[in-house]
């Protein structure tokens, strides 16, 4: 039966819609690195229909770098509202605040010491509106993690930096695709300097962050994390390196006493090419290529960096520049998207968590039948 039937003597165009609900996420956006693919997915990526009836858009960067690339790679429905601080920000509006100097010139596929500087430029703004709560999260493009540095940013990379912003609290790099989720102990930093790096404490700091942020951010009860070893097959008992046996094991017992449920030390390869995958809520690598190389393997075109343990919600696409596509028109929007969606969804796994914490006789089902209805 059609459902509509009984409406059959009315015009279905004089049926009114139902009004949608008007936005009220602020979701700042930097514009990163000028040369590189980042302004061209926020422009692809925000120009999709409907985008901005779930959230506010706040870009930081130039208006003029924006124009350029509009014109560039020839989209058409995409139109900045420029204003002087996100507070003036319209719902249903790509909104920008001009962080620029007149003098910007725009090289795509060149690094650039004026690249570097309007990223940063455009990071340093988003980041104090984001501490003042004028913008509920934080979404950054890719940056050029060499011609960024300068008198204030001496940093690996983003992540190091928000975590000075955030008052030197620990952080976890979590990159995330779907229910593949894969921290690292030891993020920028030489290869050389890993092993020394890993030790007990630092270990069991990260589990306690990602374990954490598996509840507040993710909404899952008891996490269940696969820790993996440092050596090739996780040392084979030794034959290959002591680094499990005196290190990762006794971080990984120090953790389950605290309640965290982790296990391993896992090889890598193992983890990663079974079914092995889907049996974790989680999987916390020692290293950067550990986590991230079998990560973007699995799902580059998808995967968002999430900067977990901080107090406010930063993620990013897990791609990095791209200079030699940059300005061709031939780059993917689908990991800045993602990373859009998982910062909306963070913000209201935690809003959901403020609430039944407090009001504990409110049950989280309730309270996802409330938000949804």
């Amino acid at each position: 039966m059609n459902p509509n039937e009984e409406y059959s003597d009315v015009e279905q165009s004089s049926i009114p819609a139902m009004p949608k609900e008007v936005p009220t996420i602020k979701v700042g956006i930097t514009q990163g690195d000028i040369n590189g693919i980042g302004i061209e997915t926020i422009i692809k990526a925000l120009g999709e229909p409907d985008m901005t009836d779930n959230f506010i858009p706040v870009i930081y960067g130039s208006s003029k770098a924006f124009a350029f690339y509009r014109k560039n790679i020839d989209v058409t429905n995409f139109n900045l509202n420029n204003i002087r601080t996100a507070e003036e920000a319209h719902a249903r509006r790509i909104n920008i605040v001009d962080c620029s100097t007149d003098d910007l010139h725009v090289e795509p596929g060149q690094s650039t010491p004026q690249g570097g500087e309007a990223a940063f430029a455009a990071l340093q703004a988003a980041v104090a509106d984001l501490k003042a709560g004028k913008i509920d999260v934080l979404v950054t493009a890719p940056i050029n993690k060499k011609n960024i540095q300068g008198d204030n940013f001496h940093f690996p990379g983003h992540t190091e930096y928000l975590q000075k912003e955030a008052g030197e609290l620990p952080a976890l790099m979590l990159m995330v695709s779907g229910k593949i989720r894969v921290g690292v102990v030891a993020g920028h930093m030489p290869m050389a300097q890993v092993p020394s790096y890993i030790t007990v404490e630092r270990i069991l700091d990260k589990l306690r962050i990602l374990n954490n942020t598996l509840k507040q951010d993710f909404t899952i009860r008891r996490p269940r994390i696969a820790v993996l070893g440092l050596n090739p097959h996780a040392g084979d008992n030794g034959l290959l390196g002591s680094e499990e046996e005196q290190v990762i094991i006794p971080a990984i017992k120090a953790a389950s006493e605290e309640g965290i449920y982790a296990m391993g030390p896992y090889a890598a390869d193992g983890v990663f090419g079974s079914e092995s995958l889907g049996k974790f809520d989680a999987i916390l690598a020692m290293y950067h290529d550990q986590g991230l190389a079998p990560f973007k393997a699995l799902a580059f075109e998808t995967g968002v960096n999430y900067t977990a343990g901080l107090p406010f919600i930063r993620t990013s696409p897990d791609h990095g520049t791209a200079y030699d596509i940059a300005g061709q028109g031939r780059a993917s929007a689908d990991s800045m998207r993602s990373a859009i969606w998982l910062a909306l969804d963070v913000f209201k796994s935690r809003k959901i968590n403020r609430e039944i914490s407090a009001n504990p006789m409110v049950t989280r089902a309730e309270q996802v039948r409330e938000r949804n209805a």
